[in-house]
């Protein structure tokens, strides 16, 4: 009889700025173990969320073979895949209209490695940034689960019920709470303690798939031992909560999966990516809307393809996260790099000079001057602030 009945969740994505080596390095030391082991344990079931763009990069490396296990994962049952943004951008900053398009074309990336059928049930919020217009819109797009951080309930996690369902409020989506504590420490190690505790136990761990390998030396092979353990059921998200009973209506708040409590205090629920103290992001999100305006307006432009390509590379969420600079202390080094974020504002400013109309020479003026103002403020930032520190 299983003691532990073990949800896990894995986020696989890549910036789509990301260097080929850094692309194989994950698969490399992480997405190939994972998959390894679900071929070897035909009786374990994991929940993933393939960024579309990740999966595009994924084919061009010449990763053919495991887009294959996926697929062949995925008809049996034992990968179940959730919907997402393409480029993974932090959605509840973004107009309606964006966030649509993000969706849709992340299933139509989908739809084109997996199957002109496949739908996926669930949905990823990239950086689990919960908003409740956000919520409405996964909805009306047919999603019926969501994945969201402890924190996002208006209650103490202490308080959630694992064993009960959860409705989003605002949308009627269910919700997959990860926890907290445990989806922040190696889950392998989490479940074993718990094995040694006389009552069951339901985990539910929502992590990057790099933990796996490329973040976490398990030197003991921890991960690999506890697929065998008869104790441990594994249970995608979907099948977990159509077990669930006892529905309960619950108040969201917006937040993400790094949210604390003071900063929801302090109504700022995207802090690491939006934080009104911090000059380089407030830029960042100008130049942000300015690309996105003047794409959207010249939709008929003829470099339009171009134009929007750079768009959605630089609103990737990684843009904002490495212009933080915020130091997690406990959980790892400081979130600042120039050369990332940098990478960001490139594809940002070129999704504006490419556009060929006559018309936009005002605007790419202007975002020229915004974006000579935030290199320069990124790069006083890092040498005096944090070069040789």
């Amino acid at each position: 009889m299983p003691k532990i009945t073990w949800v896990n969740f894995l986020h696989f994505y890549q910036p789509p700025t990301a260097a080929g080596e850094t692309i194989v390095e994950a698969v490399e030391k992480s997405y190939k173990r994972i998959i390894s082991a679900l071929k070897r344990n035909r009786q374990i079931k994991f929940t993933l969320n393939l960024t579309g763009c990740l999966l595009e990069r994924l084919e061009i490396l010449g990763y053919k073979e495991l887009i294959n296990d996926l697929k062949a994962l995925v008809a049996s049952g034992q990968i179940e895949l959730t919907g997402s943004a393409a480029f993974h951008p932090l959605l509840a900053l973004l107009p309606d209209k964006e966030i649509i398009r993000q969706i849709k074309l992340n299933e139509e990336i989908l739809k084109k490695y997996f199957g002109p059928k496949f739908k996926a049930s669930g949905f990823f919020i990239p950086e689990a940034a919960y908003g409740i217009r956000l919520a409405k819109i996964i909805k009306k797009l047919n999603y019926r689960w969501i994945m969201l951080d402890e924190i996002s309930a208006a209650k103490k996690p202490s308080r959630l019920n694992f064993s009960r369902l959860y409705l989003d409020k605002n949308s009627g989506l269910k919700i997959l709470f990860r926890q907290r504590q445990n989806s922040k420490k190696y889950a392998p190690q989490v479940i074993f303690k718990l094995m040694e505790k006389p009552k069951n136990e339901i985990v539910v761990t929502a992590t990057d798939a790099e933990l796996y390998g490329l973040r976490h030396k398990d030197f003991s092979y921890a991960f690999e031992k506890l697929l065998h353990c008869p104790e441990v059921k594994t249970l995608t998200a979907g099948e977990y909560l159509s077990g669930l009973s006892q529905p309960e209506k619950i108040a969201l708040r917006a937040s993400s999966w790094e949210s604390t409590e003071k900063e929801l205090k302090n109504n700022l629920p995207y802090f690491l990516w939006q934080n009104k103290k911090n000059k380089i992001q407030t830029l960042l999100w100008q130049l942000a809307g300015a690309a996105i305006a003047n794409v959207n307006k010249y939709a008929k432009d003829q470099n339009y393809f171009w134009a929007r390509q750079h768009l959605d590379k630089g609103l990737a969420s990684c843009t904002f996260w490495w212009a933080s600079a915020h130091d997690f202390k406990l959980y790892g080094p400081i979130a600042w790099n120039p050369d990332e974020t940098e990478k960001g504002v490139n594809e940002l400013i070129r999704s504006i000079r490419a556009l060929a109309d006559p018309k936009t020479r005002q605007a790419k003026i202007k975002a020229e001057k915004l974006y000579i103002k935030i290199k320069q403020l990124i790069w006083h930032k890092h040498w005096h602030r944090f070069w040789l520190k």
